[in-house]
């Protein structure tokens, strides 16, 4: 058996350390540009976040193409189901709304209640 995957569970993703590296980082923060660039540097396994709502040409969520573009995974969940900037919410209650394809991957399923999904990584890969 391999080392359990770490959860960080961080309300920003500003958080992450690079230390963070191969975890699933949980957050509560919009999945737009400026996060995911935040995402990018400390290079986790799978970084969540809030769609925040999608927005105006789909800022809330652009940073999931940019974290496929360098072969990371990312989802978000839906601002509906779960509170914007409050991590403990996106894991505890949040829907997956969008998901890029190495997030798919890993099994994450759009429309699918957040938490079951990453439970079922977790044990996958211990």
């Amino acid at each position: 058996m391999s080392d359990p995957i770490p959860l960080r569970v961080v309300d920003s993703i500003t958080e992450l350390q690079p230390a963070d590296a191969g975890c699933i980082a949980l957050s509560g923060s919009h999945g737009g540009l400026s996060s995911a660039r935040y995402a990018l540097a400390a290079r986790p396994l799978l970084s969540v976040f809030n769609d925040a709502g999608v927005g105006m040409d789909r800022a809330g969520i652009a940073g999931l193409e940019l974290l496929q573009a360098h072969g990371l995974a990312a989802c978000t969940v839906s601002h509906t189901s779960a509170r914007i900037g409050q991590a403990d919410s996106t894991f505890a209650q949040g829907v997956v709304s969008h998901a890029n394809e190495a997030a798919q991957a890993l099994g994450i399923t759009i429309g699918r209640a957040l938490r079951p999904q990453i439970e079922t990584i977790t044990r996958r890969r211990s």
